[in-house]
This record gives C-alpha cells, structure tokens and sequence, in this order.
C-alpha cells in the first residue's frame, strides 16, 4: 500500500521532476563532450597520456571544494527567484559561453586551452551543488528515489544527444576567418546553445518552494573532515563500506570513459566525429535503464542488484578486454570492431546505471533527515576524489602496458565494490535506521 501511495503521488511531481532535470541535462550535455574531446585536444600540444590524464582531473578538484562551498552559499541565499536559481541562471550560462570557445582556443595555444578549460571548471562545478540541491528543496524526501531516476535518465537523455548527435557536428567544417575550413569545433558551441536554452526553460517555469522542504537541522553544514569522522567512527560500518565501495566503483568507471574517445580514434580507427559515440553507447543505456533499474530493485532489493550489476560489469570489462587483445587484432573488418565495440559499452552503461541509479538513495537510507546534507556531501566527496584518482593512474597504464590495461584495471575495481558491498547491511527501505 506505501508503495502504491508513493507511486500514486509521485505522478503530479513527474513534470516539474523533469524540469528540474534540465539543470542535470546541461551538465549530461557538456561532461560527455569534455571527456572525449578536451584530451583529443590536449594531444594536439602534449605527448604524455599521464599528462592528459592529470588535467583531465581538474574538474574534480574543483568539485570537492566547490560543491560544498556553493551549495552552503545557495543555503544561506535569499532572492525573490529563490536561494538555488540566482546561481544557476549566472553560472551556467558562463559554463556554456566559455565551452563554446574550447575548440577554438585549441586551434591557438596551449596556454588559451588551460585557461579556457580552467575557467570552464571553476564555473561548472560552482553552480553544480545549487543545481544538485535544487532537487531535495522541491521534491519531498519519500519521493527522492524515484525523482533521482527520472534525473538519471535526463542525464542519459543529455549524453545520447552530446554525443550521438553533437559530435557529429566534430566532422563539419565551418569558415573560419583567416583559416578557412575548419573542422573539430561546431559541436561545442551547439551544445552551449542548448544549456542556454535549457536554463531559460528551468528559470521561466521551475519556482522554488522556499522554506517546503527545508528545517533548521536540514540547513546545518557540517564540515566534510566532521563528517567522516562520524561515518567511520559509526559501531556499524554500513556507510563507511558502501562510501569505500563508491570510491572503487567511480575509480574504475572515471579510468576509462575519459580516453574511450581516443581509444576510438587510435586504435578502433574511428573519425574524431565519432570518437563520442562509445561513449554515446553509455549514455543511451543510462537513459533506458535509470528508471527501470530502480523499480528492479525495489522488487529484489538494492544491495542484491547493485552486487549483481557489479559482478555483469567485471564481466563486461573483462569482454571488452579481450576485445582489445583478440578482435582488434584480427581481421574482421573495420566496422565490426567498431560496432561490436558499442555493443559492449552499451552493456557497460546498462549495469552502470543501474549501480549508480540504486546506491544514493540506498545511502540516504541510512541517513535522517537532519544529516542527510552529510551523506550527501560525503557522497561527492568520495565519488570526485575517485575522479581525480583514476585518470592519471589509466593515463599512466596506457602509456607503459596500453589501452587494454585500463579496462582490466576497471574490471578489478570493481570487483574490489563487489566485496565491500558485501559488508553493507543496511540500506534498504525496510531497515532504515
């Protein structure tokens, strides 16, 4: 009965749940492009995979700090447009103004390239945590789980048209003064088109309900070393070992999505053009499954699919592996490899989401309401220093053992969360504490 109630409600928060989602739209829209084109243009000016990998990192080193730090501002803001949207409306259009200008700044210098791309972090992870928290202030909390699916499958939505349809865009040559035709640039001013589009529809039709959804406990910030010490000092160390799980499970996925698009290029032999589009694989994947992988673990519940979908995902990387050592060397035609390919990164991003979809709210579980800001935060917190963890390590792989190395390093990554997992006994919705 509670869950039909729930769904039941549910229904009137479908729209507005979608709405919200255009603020995650615009980051699914810019983060895919990033990850396949920023280390493709870095390559122009710089030889090393580890190099590439560590400025790959930035903009999660920017995050651990930037996130909390905003978000609080956002708390304490009060605007006649609300406490999140003043952030939203300003720092988001100057994410998708400086995006627009990467590809061009790469045709210049190095240096331009570094600025541009510092600036792009310096913006894009600010207003990322008003963007975050904008959700939990208008949906209430018995909802959040199923209004967190339908936010993944915006994000999934945002990735298929970065780069199933944006990237395309890579292969058309414009006119360029001074240069003439040129290719390699359309898709990132198109898509700083779109988040401009995108925050217009957020701000005319998303009103913030201040003060609904919000108590003086939820507006504490704690600051994030308080924060784990109370985790790890917990006599049940539930948290702690789905927080360490988290962290292995976003190290493998974070070694490996940032060079797919130059694994295409250099070794599948794909255009630039389609460089995105396995990473594309992910994303259309995340946006069929988000939903349906949280009602499969509503039935069976969410540790027992996230274990599930970790073992199909060290299987997967495993496949992909072989891939590498065995198809691509063979001689099945050049379009095979490549289709077969996205193939096994479409099953890579099905049993992703489905990881991602069910563990959030699995942590927010365990929370109260009065420290769910904490659980949030420290959700960030391990899931970005993952970010900044995993890409020099794979760069540095690629560089000494190849491509191949980074989907085994990824496959015992996740091995590694399958076990933590296993440590994790709370979580579900009947043993909340």
């Amino acid at each position: 009965m509670e869950h039909t109630d729930t769904k039941r409600t549910m229904k009137g928060y479908y729209l507005t749940t979608f709405l919200i989602g255009l603020g995650f739209f615009t980051m699914g829209l810019m983060d895919p492009l990033y990850d396949t084109y920023i280390p493709i243009f870095l390559s122009n000016f710089i030889e090393s995979n580890a190099l590439i990998g560590s400025i790959m990192t930035l903009d999660n080193v920017f995050a651990i700090f930037l996130i909390p730090i905003f978000a609080a501002l956002s708390d304490r803001t009060r605007t006649p447009i609300g406490r999140r949207m003043p952030y939203i409306i300003t720092l988001l259009p100057l994410s998708a103004v400086v995006f627009g200008l990467i590809p061009l700044s790469a045709l210049s210098s190095l240096a331009l390239l570094i600025i541009l791309i510092f600036a792009l972090n310096i913006f894009k992870q600010a207003v990322r945590g008003p963007v975050v928290a904008l959700m939990p202030d208008i949906i209430p909390g018995d909802l959040r789980s199923e209004a967190n699916g339908v936010i993944n499958t915006m994000g999934g939505i945002a990735a298929i048209v970065g780069t199933i349809g944006l990237a395309r865009l890579m292969n058309v040559s414009i006119i360029l003064p001074g240069r003439g035709p040129t290719d390699n640039i359309l898709a990132f001013p198109v898509a700083s088109a779109l988040v401009i589009v995108a925050v217009l529809l957020l701000f005319f039709f998303v009103k913030e309900n201040r003060g609904k959804n919000v108590t003086t406990e939820s507006e504490k910030r704690v600051p994030i070393l308080d924060s784990l010490k109370e985790i790890f000092g917990e006599k049940e160390k539930s948290a702690l070992f789905i927080l360490l799980a988290l962290l292995f499970w976003f190290i493998g996925y974070q070694g490996v999505l940032p060079f797919v698009g130059k694994y295409s290029v250099e070794v599948l032999g794909t255009s630039k053009g389609s460089a995105a589009l396995a990473a594309g694989m992910v994303g259309i994947a995340y946006a069929l499954f988000a939903i349906p992988s949280g009602i499969i673990a509503h039935k069976t519940g969410r540790k027992i699919t996230i274990r599930t979908a970790l073992i199909a995902l060290v299987i997967v990387l495993t496949l992909i592996l072989l891939h590498n050592m065995v198809i691509v060397p063979s001689g099945m035609s050049a379009s095979l490899r490549v289709y077969s390919f996205w193939a096994l990164m479409f099953a890579f991003g099905m049993f992703w989401v489905t990881v991602v979809t069910n563990s959030f709210p699995m942590l927010w579980q365990m929370a109260d309401y009065s420290n769910m800001g904490i659980y949030t935060g420290l959700y960030y917190f391990f899931s970005q220093l993952a970010s900044i963890i995993a890409p020099p390590i794979t760069g540095a792989l690629i560089d000494i053992f190849g491509f191949g190395s980074i989907f085994a390093f990824a496959a015992i990554c996740m091995a590694i969360a399958w076990f933590l997992m296993g440590k994790v006994k709370r979580g579900e919705v009947s043993n909340r504490t």
